[in-house]
């Protein structure tokens, strides 16, 4: 009997579900589909997908001001577009302001790439976006996009050809919508891949993003997907995730977990203990999603997130609910993946199945431009390849080098500062946009995370530190960069120094992480009461840490499992 035979009962027919006593949460298969806010409300009035229409037939004619103001605060979001700050504001200000004050005239545009896949000519693209539009900015995120800054909508239809005519978009990259599909990195090339899953990654965004029938979810909805071992993908901070793992009768397919997110109430995705055969992925990240958008707790924007669905319900009655309502068969259980063999980053030299390599390099702290992602275009077909992938780590890899032109390679990427070999530090450490650009920070992220890398380089040279030490920089509560599963996380807020100032600093997070060569199973970092940094004083706080861990460490012990370990005066 095939997985997909597996135990299969008919579909129950689906209606109006009793709502437990209490007020609505606004799920509508439980209280209907009534708004219950303002955002709901406008969801429902107009699709956020036909916006499109009038950003290149009216907004892009009439400019900034000709916006109408739902469009500009909501609906834009569908297609990649957000307001970025206005510059000169202090992060003191950030809580006190309304959007309409906070903003600028110009967007961030977020370039959606599922799976981090890119060619050549695809790279070229959007650097000269970057170049000819966005005063020469490129970020690459920790969702495997690319994100531009200072774009007009005057230019934002002539971006979209040129994008869409090489075969992106920036369709539904923000939004209460499925977002990026995360995928590995080394896709299809990895000597010790156990599945490639561009196939489950192609049949889902080519099926269901732009559906309308999805474009209505409660908030935004987070995928991912690896077939590789090392667990490449953050799997476990994810809504929905398809882990690869060899079924003792069944094959290879993938561990499917749900329930995953961080911002400012963390919650670790859990296993379903269901396996999904390659053929049924599609069918059960489409169940999940339909679940979040029917199911979805919509009365309150911050508790509309999957994760508080699932800590209400629980694995067992989520994976009844999706077999029985959505999928109409059971699935098989499943085992889970072992722990990762080797690091999720793929830094470095890699030998591909096919005889080739590829190469691993990080900028710092995901900070490129346009100009730079053009030169790397050139660079790397200047060695023979055509295919360039970005990570869930701010990382770049370059895929099918020459076993002769590697060095050559690596040479001139760190010409680029991108490097292959990077020092620790460099490797370990991601940064969000930060105030810069976004009208949620209140501190500066992406300038204070590089020179605390540039100092630490320095004086941590020679320092048996053994792995990478994450650090991961966030301009305020929301965990863009991952704070609560990095061995130092720093949340921005407004603090007071020792001289009874108030000035940028960081709340401080300590030892937590993701399944890593490193760690068996992801977990939180703690916090301690009343420790915070100023941003002038990372790199103090970094290298005292990285001292007295290496002085202390017993054994093999990691920097997360020393920081859990010892006393909070240790942390200070």
């Amino acid at each position: 009997m095939t997985p997909t035979e597996i135990a299969a009962p008919a579909a129950p027919v689906r209606g109006a579900r009793v709502r437990p006593s209490g007020k609505p949460n606004g799920q509508w298969l439980v209280d209907g589909t009534a708004p219950l806010n303002a955002n709901e409300e406008w969801k429902q009035v107009d699709d956020g997908l036909n916006v499109r229409a009038r950003i290149e037939n009216d907004y892009a004619q009439g400019g900034f001001a000709s916006i109408d103001p739902t469009d500009l605060h909501g609906r834009f979001r569908w297609w990649g577009l957000y307001t970025q700050r206005k510059p000169g504001i202090d992060g003191g200000r950030t809580a006190t302001l309304e959007p309409h004050e906070l903003e600028d005239e110009y967007f961030m545009l977020r370039v959606r790439i599922d799976g981090g896949q890119l060619t050549t000519e695809q790279l070229r693209v959007i650097g000269g976006i970057s170049t000819e539009f966005a005063r020469d900015t490129a970020d690459l995120t920790d969702r495997q996009n690319i994100q531009l800054h200072w774009v007009r909508v005057e230019d934002v239809p002539e971006i979209w050809r040129r994008l869409e005519g090489v075969g992106l978009s920036t369709t539904e990259a923000c939004g209460d919508v499925p977002r990026v599909v995360l995928g590995s990195p080394v896709a299809g090339i990895a000597a010790d891949e156990l599945i490639d899953p561009t196939p489950q990654i192609d049949e889902i965004t080519s099926r269901f993003i732009g559906d309308p029938s999805l474009a209505n979810l409660p908030r935004k909805f987070k995928s991912a997907i690896t077939g590789h071992p090392s667990q490449d993908v953050v799997h476990e901070i994810n809504d929905v995730a398809f882990v690869a793992v060899d079924h003792p009768e069944h094959g290879v397919g993938y561990d499917v977990w749900v329930g995953g997110a961080l911002s400012t109430v963390p919650r670790l995705g859990e296993r379903l203990g269901a396996w999904a055969a390659p053929d049924q992925v599609a069918a059960v990240w489409h169940g999940v999603a339909s679940i979040f958008r029917d199911y979805g707790y919509r009365r309150l924007r911050n508790k509309a997130r999957l994760k508080f669905l699932l800590a209400d319900w629980g694995v067992e009655r989520f994976r009844e609910v999706l077999e029985t309502e959505y999928l109409g068969y059971r699935l098989a259980d499943g085992p889970a993946a072992p722990k990762p063999a080797t690091p999720g980053d793929h830094v470095g030299v890699h030998r591909q199945k096919d005889g080739r390599f590829y190469i691993g390099a990080t900028p710092i702290v995901g900070r490129v431009s346009g100009a730079r992602l053009t030169a790397l275009a050139d660079l790397v077909e200047a060695h023979g390849s055509t295919r360039v992938r970005t990570t869930p780590h701010q990382k770049f890899v370059v895929l099918d080098v020459p076993e002769d032109r590697v060095e050559s390679l690596i040479a001139r990427l760190d010409a680029l500062e991108l490097s292959a070999r990077p020092s620790l530090i460099r490797r370990g450490t991601i940064a969000c946009t930060g105030i810069e650009y976004c009208k949620l920070a209140i501190v500066n992220t992406k300038d204070t995370a590089r020179a605390a890398i540039l100092e630490l380089e320095e004086r941590l040279d020679g320092l048996d530190l053994s792995a990478p030490l994450s650090v991961h920089v966030n301009g305020c509560p929301n965990s863009c960069a991952r704070i609560q599963t990095a061995d130092i996380g720093l949340k921005g807020q407004i603090i007071t120094d020792d001289e009874g100032n108030q000035v940028p600093g960081f709340q401080v997070h300590l030892g937590g992480g993701l399944a890593s060569s490193e760690r068996a199973e992801a977990g939180l970092g703690r916090t301690v009461r009343g420790l915070k940094v100023t941003a002038d004083g990372i790199a103090d706080y970094v290298e005292l840490l990285a001292t007295r861990y290496v002085a202390g460490r017993a054994g093999d012990e990691t920097f997360a499992q020393w920081a859990h370990r010892v006393d909070e005066a240790e942390l200070r």
